[in-house]
């Protein structure tokens, strides 16, 4: 016999870890805005939430690596464009001749 308002459905299934989730968003997020910031918190996330699955605790392995994979592009894309700023005498902005 089931409690009030809970389906067997809805305790036998496995839910997706919230931490792999938000390690994804920061990495899909931080590929266009605020790389140095996400990338880091996609790594973090993704890791921890790939030692929480690891036992079998849950859904969302795959989102974990892939927010582990985005932070680390992330953190590539950051050292890149920091390169080719610097390569080119900074940020600055020359107008007219």
């Amino acid at each position: 016999m089931s409690g009030y308002g809970s389906s067997p459905a809805t305790s036998t299934a496995s839910r997706t870890n919230g931490l792999a989730i938000a390690g994804l968003v920061c990495g899909i997020i931080g590929v266009f805005f605020l790389n140095v910031v996400l990338g880091p918190l996609a790594i973090i996330f993704g890791a921890v939430a790939l030692r929480q699955t690891a036992g079998g605790g849950g859904g969302g392995r795959g989102m974990a690596k892939a927010g582990v994979v985005l932070g680390i592009i992330d953190l590539v894309v950051f050292f890149v464009l920091l390169a080719v700023a610097a390569s080119n005498g900074g940020f600055t902005w020359y107008v007219g001749s």
